[in-house]
């Protein structure tokens, strides 16, 4: 197990694009990568986790005010019609608006599509970037393939509980020993077809520092050896996954390009996982039935999502 003390070389990381590969373990034609791994017992397993009936979302409102963290430019809302307007139905109006936003980047809340990212002009599965193109979209890995939504079981990581730190500080990593020191704290095992979320206590820092540094926290690359062998299904976090600058000269966002492109693992992108930790917390239980359901956005390479985590 390689150890923040020890961590792997740019040879080794590059090296993960072959031992970490899922590449036609599931035939040439698959569309689903790691999402093979939830099985209908998966499913039926995950849905006994629902005890009290308590459900939590994991994802921030979607708004239109700047913060430092957009990437790709502000949310935009235009109003069609508001209650100021004039009644159009005798006695009767509405409301209406066109939404405008990149969800991709470091602010909304989104899964990440196996369309999303390339290496070497190929995705997962090596199928050709160029199936994404700007008249269709994604022919190939679009985001309707998951039209039917994605339900198993969550399990959370709290990693800065482990010391009782309020978050994790910008560009800090997250080794397998932290996932494991987390598993032995919270009395769970990750296993084949979970997802898994990873708190770094971004949210948390958001809410009392929301002039601060837009940098954060997240996965080490080094995790991946270990989601792979616990044969994860979808990796979260409450950052855009990387831990700030990767330090690899020649594979700038890893966790990226490696979980999807050679493992077939799809991300949910900027989770807001304070109150779910603080309802884990209260409960006692790190392990919860999880909802995922993209919009069916055709040619799509993601979309906004609401994870939401049921006891």
């Amino acid at each position: 197990m390689t150890r923040s003390e020890h961590p792997p070389t740019q040879s080794e990381v590059l090296g993960y694009f072959d031992s970490l590969s899922n590449w036609d373990r599931w035939g040439p034609d698959d569309q689903l990568g790691a999402l093979n791994y939830i099985t209908p017992g998966k499913r039926r397993d995950a849905a006994s986790l629902v005890r009290e009936g308590i459900c939590v979302s994991c994802a921030w409102d979607i708004g239109t005010a700047p913060r430092p963290d957009h990437l790709f430019g502000v949310p935009q809302r235009y109003m069609v019609a508001t209650g100021r307007d004039p009644l159009v139905f005798g006695r009767g109006g509405a409301a209406l608006e066109v939404m405008s936003l990149a969800f991709h980047g470091a602010t909304v809340t989104h899964l990440d599509g196996l369309s999303h990212i390339f290496w070497d002009g190929k995705m997962y599965n090596g199928k050709p970037a160029d199936l994404v193109n700007a008249q269709q979209g994604a022919s190939h890995f679009a985001v309707t393939e998951l039209g039917d939504g994605i339900v198993t079981r969550g399990v959370l990581m709290d990693i800065p509980a482990l010391d009782g730190r309020p978050w994790l500080e910008p560009g800090e990593g997250v080794f397998p020993e932290h996932l494991e020191a987390a598993e032995e704290r919270q009395g769970v095992r990750v296993s084949t077809g979970d997802i898994v979320l990873l708190r770094t206590g971004k949210g948390r820092r958001q809410r009392e520092e929301p002039d601060g540094s837009a940098s954060s926290g997240g996965w080490h690359v080094a995790s991946l050896p270990w989601l792979h062998e616990r044969e994860v299904a979808v990796i979260g976090a409450d950052t855009a996954q990387e831990a700030g600058s990767s330090g690899y000269e020649a594979i700038p966002v890893p966790v990226h390009m490696i979980a999807m492109v050679a493992m077939g693992v799809h991300l949910i992108d900027n989770c807001d996982l304070e109150a779910l930790a603080q309802t884990c917390e209260r409960l006692n239980r790190w392990e919860f039935f999880l909802s995922v359901q993209p919009l069916r956005l055709e040619g799509g390479t993601g979309s906004a999502v609401n994870p939401v985590a049921v006891f």
